[in-house]
């Protein structure tokens, strides 16, 4: 198989072009985005939507993520994943196969449609997780291109994906929100060292392979600058699988917790990897690529 992605397989770091398109659909009247909107999101590789679901809505999204984390004995037991020092809840996957409200969630119009437009693609969820910062004790995520991973140990060929991180409590700048580079899609940035057996098992707690660079973290935040977008509970921050993205630790009182829904297209849907010698489980790559089935109506109604 063609690698047009090359990783962890050089002993040296590279900066190689990126071959594919970010918006793969130009802007048209009846678009569920905004032509500035689509022309952000291609040039900055990221977009934050305020104001995408109705206080009820978000209410009822925050009762279904206080039951999950109230009751993990209820959940599967590998789909937990902890703080690296800690019992604390660090992020459940699989969570839209584990809760009929994130279900109906990764298939609301609202955040499908537009990875369907973005994408020009029908789409299926790749990985669904819930992100949970506790306060005080909630660790940093490191600098990671997502493509990266999902190229080299899911499979996923080409950057046909975006991630969207539906808030669910308030984000500010001081309990670790997302931090992106602006522009950093636009270049492939390839890790040194080979990806061990099971990585999963430690990478998901802390990642330390498949990891850029520092001179190249540094040569693209001095370029680009970076951004750490905030909002209330309902904002959605939509960021393609190429941009280069993190998180601080939170040592504030105050926990932060997103819904993390990731749509590939049916056409990128994921084969063999490309520098991993098996799969990653099915729970953080999904292997059954079934479009998506777009939903419209309101969130309260269904988890009423």
């Amino acid at each position: 198989m063609n690698d047009s992605y090359p990783s962890r397989q050089a002993a040296t770091p590279e900066l190689l072009p990126r071959h594919d398109p970010v918006a793969y659909r130009q802007w048209e009247p009846g678009a569920p985005l905004s032509a500035a909107q689509v022309e952000q999101f291609d040039r900055d590789g990221y977009l934050v939507i305020e104001n995408v679901f109705s206080e009820d809505e978000v209410a009822a999204l925050q009762s279904e993520t206080g039951r999950l984390l109230a009751d993990p004995a209820g959940l599967d037991e590998e789909t937990i994943i902890t703080e690296p020092a800690a019992q604390e809840i660090r992020s459940i996957f699989a969570i839209h196969r584990q809760s009929k409200v994130i279900e109906r969630l990764s298939s609301d119009e609202r955040l499908a449609g537009v990875a369907r437009y973005l994408l020009d693609d029908e789409v299926y969820i790749h990985q669904s997780r819930l992100n949970y910062k506790p306060g005080f004790q909630g660790k940093e995520f490191y600098w990671h291109s997502d493509f990266e991973t999902w190229h080299t140990e899911d499979g996923m060929p080409r950057m046909r994906a975006l991630s969207m991180s539906v808030l669910l409590a308030e984000n500010t700048p001081h309990n670790g929100p997302l931090m992106l580079i602006p522009g950093s899609h636009r270049v492939f940035v390839s890790c040194v060292g080979r990806t061990p057996s099971d990585h999963y098992k430690m990478s998901l707690k802390r990642q330390e392979f498949g990891v850029p660079d520092a001179d190249t973290l540094a040569e693209l935040a001095h370029k680009h600058g970076i951004e750490a977008p905030v909002g209330k509970p309902g904002t959605v921050i939509v960021f393609d699988c190429n941009t280069m993205h993190g998180s601080n630790g939170n040592i504030t009182p105050f926990p932060r917790a997103n819904a993390f829904l990731v749509y590939n297209a049916v056409s990128n849907h994921i084969e063999a990897p490309f520098a991993a010698e098996a799969p990653r489980p099915d729970f953080i790559a999904e292997r059954d690529f079934s479009p998506v089935r777009i939903q419209a109506g309101s969130l309260a109604e269904m988890a009423a």
